[in-house]
């Protein structure tokens, strides 16, 4: 029995997921396996072939699929998010990082199996980052990716983890086998800003205040933002993420100079992105409430990212400035949505 080659997706249910999904079902010539704990939305169902609803923890599930289908692309996107970690960081430890070794382990069979190296795209994150006084953030300017790897943050602390792991399974797996093992795993990685989307609610990411207020707002909502009004972090518009997943994941492996990259697009402050926001929609409600030990995590992440590696191995070239990413995608495609 022949095995289907297929492209797999993790945790498909979630913000990056839907886009995905979308922008890959535009390729006749990929078939789409998807991966959640939750059904899939009803309007995404008609773009894949399979959708399991279960966990990557389950070894049986895993098996099942390995026996089935023959996976070249692997898009790992299940995880738990920065705030929730913090309130759960032993059930982080295992989706985050269980999971992730589980898919690699899967990643590496898949490649010993069909003979050719599995690409792994990995959505790390700012998270990765540790500054250690508000001095320092606001000095260190654009932060490139070997700078500052001492995380705070249970969320932080697991992504960088991973990343590691994740080039182990690349270059050094199982270096002290009699038969090299390694290069069965091809590891690529995007730390990831703020990410706003038009089409889904945040889902409980520390960034999610500059989303949380668009959205409060597109339905007459008040909203408290958590952090202060000078707070700074890299952000970028959710197509412009998407690209970036499908850009690296499509170069040619001899181009990258390196397993993890940077990215960005804009870091307005808070008190920007709430401007644009009143001034989209006058009537809302929109005020600050710090969280001071939420403000601490985004405190601890660089106000920008250097992204120069990325724009020179694979492209990088993000379409949306901080007006456009507004003006352009988000305030028109919410008030659609909200207007149904």
């Amino acid at each position: 029995m022949t095995r289907k080659s297929v492209v797999l997706i993790t945790g498909a249910g979630g913000e990056i997921g839907h886009g995905l999904i979308t922008r890959l079902a535009a390729d006749d010539h990929l078939a789409i396996i998807t991966l959640d704990l939750n059904p899939l939305d009803r309007e995404l169902q008609p773009l894949v072939r399979r959708h399991v609803v279960g966990s990557i923890l389950d070894s049986n599930m895993l098996e099942t699929l390995e026996s089935e289908y023959e996976i070249d692309l692997i898009f790992h996107l299940a995880a738990l998010l920065s705030t929730r970690s913090e309130f759960a960081p032993m059930a982080a430890h295992r989706v985050n990082v269980e999971g992730t070794m589980a898919m690699l382990e899967f990643a590496q069979r898949q490649g010993e199996s069909h003979g050719r190296p599995v690409r792994f795209l990995y959505p790390s994150s700012i998270a990765a980052y540790g500054m250690h006084s508000i001095e320092m953030k606001r000095k260190a300017g654009k932060v490139n990716e070997d700078a500052c790897n001492t995380p705070t943050t249970m969320y932080g602390c697991n992504k960088l983890y991973c990343e590691m792991l994740g080039i182990y399974y690349a270059k050094h797996y199982k270096q002290l086998s009699a038969e090299p093992a390694a290069r069965k795993v091809d590891f690529r990685s995007i730390r990831f800003p703020g990410l706003i989307s038009a089409e889904t609610m945040p889902s409980g990411g520390t960034s999610d205040y500059a989303p949380e207020m668009l959205h409060a707002a597109a339905q007459g909502k008040p909203y408290s933002c958590f952090v202060r009004p000078d707070a700074r972090i890299p952000f970028m518009a959710m197509p412009d993420g998407i690209d970036a997943l499908l850009n690296l994941a499509a170069a040619p492996k001899e181009k990258l100079t390196r397993p993890v990259y940077n990215i960005a697009a804009f870091n307005p402050s808070a008190q920007e992105v709430r401007d644009i926001v009143v001034r989209e929609f006058p009537g809302a409600k929109i005020d600050f409430k710090v969280d001071a030990k939420r403000q601490g995590i985004v405190d601890s992440w660089p106000e920008d990212v250097d992204d120069s590696a990325a724009r020179k191995d694979w492209g990088l070239a993000p379409k949306y400035d901080l007006n456009r990413a507004f003006s352009e995608y988000l305030i028109p495609t919410i008030k659609k949505q909200y207007a149904k």
